[in-house]
């Protein structure tokens, strides 16, 4: 990139990360750290490391526990969980942004972000589907010049960067919290469904295929994947609108491939996957999944 603002946001970065990261340790030099801990560890990360002013960071604003503000807009509501909390699992960050989203629909923002003050992930709600945008781990060596992406003069402009995402096995599991909002039929909250319109409604959350603990539904995810193909031959999945459709099909390809469902040398896969696959190659998502996945 050749914007002087990314130059110079990158050489902040470069220059201010490794007292970041002797601040961050000494914050958590206690063990069992609360959750205002990880808030002071992104003030600094957002003051020290980026270029935002402290007057530029809302706390417990309708409920978020940080927004990120400039000049009367919001740009980043932000989850804060207890240092630790967090794992370098997808599901497991998308529960936490999970939160955030609810926030951020009720305020308008289109930008979402969960961290525990080690992890920080961050994601753009596009067409009522959240896209991946930066995954940075807080206490690495090398100073991440993804968090570009987080600054004043990189926040409101589309990544560019794929977000790339530690080997795991297996879905963490994830239990419901007492004040979750669930779906009225499936008994799911958000995070279940491949398509979210709005957080706070459920009637706009469509094609359930995971449990609640992060599991894939071996009877849904098939029949979630068959209705969102049925929009390629002329039938509408009802509530889901077109600009939406690939990161649908992204979500719901990463579930099968975990899964071992995907067409793959010595693997017959059923039709409903093979056609899959097929529009996955045709929409030019390849790279996408294999990055999300």
């Amino acid at each position: 990139m050749h914007l002087a603002a990314y130059r110079r946001c990158t050489e902040r970065i470069t220059a201010q990360w490794t007292r970041f990261r002797e601040a961050r340790l000494d914050r958590l030099r206690h063990g069992a750290e609360p959750e205002r801990v990880a808030e002071a560890i992104l003030e600094d990360l957002f003051t020290e490391v980026l270029d935002w002013s402290k007057g530029d960071i809302l706390y417990q604003q309708g409920r978020a526990d940080i927004i990120l503000s400039k000049n009367l807009e919001k740009y980043l509501v932000i989850e804060v969980k207890r240092p630790g909390s967090l794992q370098p699992h997808r599901y497991s960050l998308e529960a936490a942004l999970e939160q955030a989203r609810g926030y951020a629909d009720q305020q308008n923002v289109t930008r979402i972000a969960a961290s525990d003050g080690k992890l920080f992930f961050a994601a753009d709600i596009e067409h009522g589907a959240d896209v991946d945008r930066t995954l940075v781990e807080l206490d690495e060596e090398t100073p991440p010049l993804g968090l570009w992406w987080l600054s004043v003069h990189g926040i409101y402009r589309r990544c560019e960067d794929k977000v790339v995402w530690p080997s795991t096995s297996g879905d963490p599991c994830i239990s419901i919290d007492a004040n979750t909002l669930l779906h009225p039929k499936y008994r799911l909250p958000a995070r279940c469904f491949a398509y979210v319109g709005n957080a706070n409604d459920p009637k706009t959350w469509k094609l359930p295929f995971r449990e609640a603990d992060g599991r894939i539904i071996d009877r849904r995810l098939p029949k979630a994947i068959q209705a969102l193909l049925s929009n390629y031959r002329g039938a509408k999945v009802g509530g889901i609108p077109d600009p939406a459709i690939p990161s649908v099909l992204t979500k719901l390809a990463c579930a099968a491939m975990q899964e071992g469902r995907m067409p793959a040398p010595g693997n017959e896969a059923a039709p409903v996957y093979q056609e899959l696959a097929a529009v996955i190659r045709q929409q030019k998502l390849d790279q996408v999944v294999q990055a999300g996945c």
